[in-house]
């Protein structure tokens, strides 16, 4: 498939789902990936909801990345905000708090998009383009985008870039738990974690359900 049929299939499948589902909304990071993803989607429907879920360890660089984009990209934006917790380890870095965090921000919606990748690294190869958790469809229009995709997307449509990325990482999350990369094989979410049990894994909000159920006794 080339560039340009994954762009277009891209666009595709969100115009489908933004039409489908009218209580959507698309998650920014602000890192290369879901910056692609909000601008692919601001093209099918400009004002589009746009959340982020952010700690209150966040790369400097990231804030002020944040600060011109929703301004600059005139933005529909919703922020949550919770707090790590910098006594414990990396390896306890966002995780369960982060999970809850996002049940609220997707609390009210039927549908959300997600700027994951297969190829970023080995937790992801498997996932899909549709996924349904517990009544929740997550959209990811960018699953078969390659990193080079990303980045040549980035350079076609002129898009604002974390300077983090020209100092050495390849993956970005907060500054307790993204590391710069290594070695030249290493997968490109190796970083995260870094040198604990957790390194290159998930949070927890691609796999875990973001609906809160609650068990009827019998």
């Amino acid at each position: 498939m080339t560039f340009l049929q994954k762009v277009q299939n891209a666009k595709d499948l969100i115009k489908e789902y933004v039409d489908a589902y009218p209580r959507h909304g698309v998650a920014l990071s602000f890192g290369k990936d879901s910056m692609v993803l909000v601008h692919l989607m601001a093209q099918i429907e400009p004002k589009v909801l746009v959340f982020a879920v952010l700690s209150n360890t966040e790369f400097p660089e990231t804030l002020a990345l944040r600060d011109r984009v929703v301004k600059d990209w005139n933005l529909h934006y919703q922020e949550y905000v919770f707090e790590n917790d910098v006594t414990k380890g990396i390896g306890d870095c966002c995780r369960a708090i982060k999970v809850e965090k996002f049940k609220e921000a997707v609390r009210d919606l039927d549908c959300w998009f997600s700027g994951i990748r297969k190829d970023e690294g080995f937790t992801r190869v498997d996932f899909q383009q549709v996924e349904n958790r517990d009544g929740l469809l997550k959209i990811n229009p960018i699953l078969d985008f390659t990193e080079k995709d990303i980045w040549r997307y980035t350079a076609v449509y002129g898009l604002p870039v974390n300077p983090l990325y020209g100092r050495g990482y390849r993956s970005l999350s907060c500054s307790r738990c993204s590391a710069m990369e290594q070695d030249e094989n290493e997968s490109e979410r190796a970083g995260r974690w870094k040198g604990t049990i957790c390194e290159g894994g998930e949070c927890g909000i691609h796999t875990q359900s973001l609906r809160n159920t609650v068990k009827v006794a019998e």
